[in-house]
C-alpha cells in the first residue's frame, strides 16, 4: 500500500509522515525529504572534508544509502539524526580512502613536460640495462645474436628462421635457452 501525498501537502507534511510514506514506496515524500536535509547532510560533510565537491559527492552518497537503507528505520522521528550518522560515517570513509592533496604551486608546473625521470628511476634503469649488455657479452655469439635479432632488432620468428637458416622450431628452442642463459649470466653479476 503506497501513501501518495500530493505536492502541496508534501511540503507542510512533517519529516515523521514523510519518512513513512517513503517507506511505503512515495517517492516524492523521499525528495521531499532530501530537499529539507541537504543542506545540513552538506555541511555535516564539509565539517568533516572542507572540499565542497567531496563534500556534495558525499551527500549524495548519503542520500543514495538512506534511500537504500530507509526500510531499516524503526522510528521515523529519529530520520534526522539517522541521516546525520550516515552522513557522518560517509565522510569519515571518504576521507579515509582519498589520497592526501598536494598542494602545488601552479608556476612549479609551468616548465614540467612529464618526459624527464626521477634521478633515481633513470639511474636504476640506465644499471639494469648495463648489466643486460654485460650478461649478452658474455654469452656464445649463437645465443646472444638470436636474443639480439629477437628482443632489440623487433624480428619476427619466421624473419630469424630466414637470417638463421634454420626451422622455426629450432628457433624457438634457441630462443628459450639462450634466455635461461642469459638468466644465469645476469644471476651470477648480481652476485659479484
Amino acid at each position: 500500500m503506497v501513501l501518495e501525498l500530493s505536492t502541496v501537502d508534501l511540503e507542510s507534511t512533517a519529516t515523521e509522515e514523510l519518512v513513512r510514506a517513503a517507506q511505503a514506496g512515495d517517492n516524492g515524500a523521499f525528495g521531499v525529504l532530501v530537499n529539507r536535509f541537504e543542506r545540513m547532510v552538506h555541511a555535516v560533510c564539509w565539517q568533516r572534508l572542507r572540499n565542497h565537491a567531496e563534500a556534495q559527492e558525499a551527500a549524495q552518497d548519503v542520500f543514495i544509502k538512506a534511500f537504500e537503507k530507509l526500510d531499516q528505520l524503526a522510528e521515523p522521528a529519529a530520520f534526522p539524526g539517522w541521516l546525520r550518522s550516515i552522513a557522518v560515517r560517509q565522510s569519515i570513509n571518504r576521507s579515509t580512502r582519498r589520497s592526501p592533496a598536494l598542494a602545488v604551486e601552479p608556476h612549479s608546473l609551468e616548465g614540467f613536460d612529464g618526459r624527464h625521470e626521477a634521478p633515481l628511476n633513470s639511474l636504476l634503469a640506465r644499471e639494469r640495462v648495463d648489466q643486460l649488455h654485460e650478461g649478452l657479452d658474455r654469452l656464445a655469439t649463437l645465443d646472444r645474436s638470436t636474443l639480439v635479432a629477437f628482443y632489440l632488432q623487433g624480428q619476427s620468428l619466421v624473419e630469424m628462421s630466414d637470417e638463421f637458416a634454420a626451422p622455426v622450431g629450432t628457433i624457438k628452442r634457441r630462443l628459450h635457452v639462450a634466455r635461461k642463459r642469459l638468466a644465469k649470466e645476469l644471476e651470477c653479476l648480481q652476485a659479484v
